[in-house]
């Protein structure tokens, strides 16, 4: 890579989670010091504005960088300055191909929070030579969409060979509990996403399949369809839930599987689902969330109720109050099966100190981009995944500086 002005530029830093990613820049790696970053909105005044609200007196001391989404040159003088472009700009499939398409002509790395499988899957059919050729690493979902599930696969499975020379043949992941408020851009996302389906039906084919992110002709596997009914659990001895993420981070583990060549074996399995608890209550709470994510998915498949939806929900730029972010956190598990004794099941424990959807993504995305700035990564040019990319190092800075954890408890406990 040529020589940059900046390690990091923080595109749509006006919005409510690039403030986020903002001041935890400022706090962790300072306006002016050994990490050079800036920040890019279109609108000079507001960023002006919403750096001095953000920074303070620092304000001045960090640089900025005006581009538009809508203009092609000033994206690419973005782009052309920087080592590594964190956007928080969705959805990524209204605003963020030409990002995209730049990053990977340009060599520049690229990391997002988007969920949206079949935009990802039109940016890797697209650009995914340009990158390999370029060195670009472009790394989509780099936020509670999907590091916990990618990153806390990885982990455990790094951690059952290391204990006891195999990889599991099947992994599960579980949310035990969390707590945060609905992101405005995800619901818009979810959204777009169905817009785009009512005029082009292949859409829903592509966001069905189980391998949608898998590399074109390389083997796939045994998963099908995500949970989207009440089950119970033999292994956590609890019943659950479909979990509404699933369908985006089940993709993006099988294609890290895929580009670390297949070490979890031809016939490894994932899912994820959400723990509701044994007993009466817990089937109880399991028929609410099957109710609601059915629900969910029925109101976003037809447009009056799209519409009807976006008038209550946070609209995107929003989100939760400083207090419900600071009392927010997630817990997550995850259970791999040893393929020879089950007594040497591992499960691995994720857990954020912030609400997921907010508070620990910014941290996560931060994190990401400054690992793909500055750390020695082994990982070639082309669309990765925060596993495939970064793995150890980035589960290092999470756990060293964003409040995440990656610890193991024994599978009988």
């Amino acid at each position: 890579m040529t020589t940059r002005t900046y390690d990091i530029v923080i595109w749509g830093a006006t919005g409510f989670t690039g403030r986020l990613v903002m001041a935890y820049m400022a706090k962790t790696y300072g306006v002016d010091g050994e990490i050079k970053w800036a920040v890019a909105g279109r609108n000079a005044a507001k960023l002006a504005e919403v750096k001095r609200q953000v920074l303070g007196a620092d304000a001045e001391n960090l640089p900025e960088v005006i581009a538009d989404s809508n203009d092609e040159a000033s994206l690419r003088a973005l782009v052309s300055q920087t080592k590594v472009v964190c956007t928080t700009v969705g959805p990524y499939a209204l605003y963020g191909s030409t990002l995209v398409a730049l990053c990977a002509e340009l060599g520049t790395h690229y990391c997002d929070l988007t969920g949206e499988v079949q935009w990802m899957r039109q940016m890797i059919e697209a650009h995914q030579v340009a990158a390999e050729a370029s060195g670009a690493r472009i790394v989509h979902t780099c936020g509670f969409d999907s590091i916990p599930s990618d990153l806390g696969t990885y982990f455990v499975q790094r951690e059952m060979h290391k204990a006891h020379g195999v990889y599991a043949p099947r992994v599960k992941y579980r949310v035990v509990g969390s707590s945060g408020g609905v992101s405005g851009g995800t619901v818009a996302s979810m959204m777009n996403m169905m817009e785009e389906a009512s005029v082009n039906p292949e859409i829903l084919d592509i966001i069905a399949d189980p391998y949608a992110l898998n590399p074109l002709n390389m083997p796939r596997g045994e998963d099908g369809a995500d949970q989207t009914t009440v089950e119970y659990d033999k292994d956590f001895r609890q019943w659950t839930g479909p979990f509404v993420m699933a369908g985006i981070n089940t993709r993006v583990v099988r294609r890290s599987h895929a580009l670390l060549g297949y070490p979890w074996g031809s016939h490894f399995r994932y899912d994820e689902a959400i723990l509701t608890g044994d007993g009466p209550s817990g089937f109880a709470k399991a028929v609410l969330v099957a109710g609601g994510t059915g629900l969910m998915s029925k109101v976003t498949g037809i447009k009056a109720l799209r519409k009807l939806l976006a008038r209550v929900v946070p609209a995107p730029g929003e989100g939760p109050s400083v207090t419900a972010m600071e009392n927010g956190f997630f817990e997550i598990e995850l259970r791999a099966s040893n393929p020879e004794d089950p007594k040497k099941d591992l499960i691995a424990v994720v857990t954020g100190d912030r609400d997921p959807g907010y508070g620990s993504t910014c941290k996560m995305i931060a994190e990401s981009a400054v690992c793909l700035a500055v750390d020695d990564l082994e990982s070639a040019g082309g669309f990765l995944t925060p596993a495939s990319a970064m793995g150890d190092l980035l589960i290092s800075r999470l756990a060293e500086k964003a409040g995440l954890g990656f610890t193991l408890k024994a599978a009988e406990e």
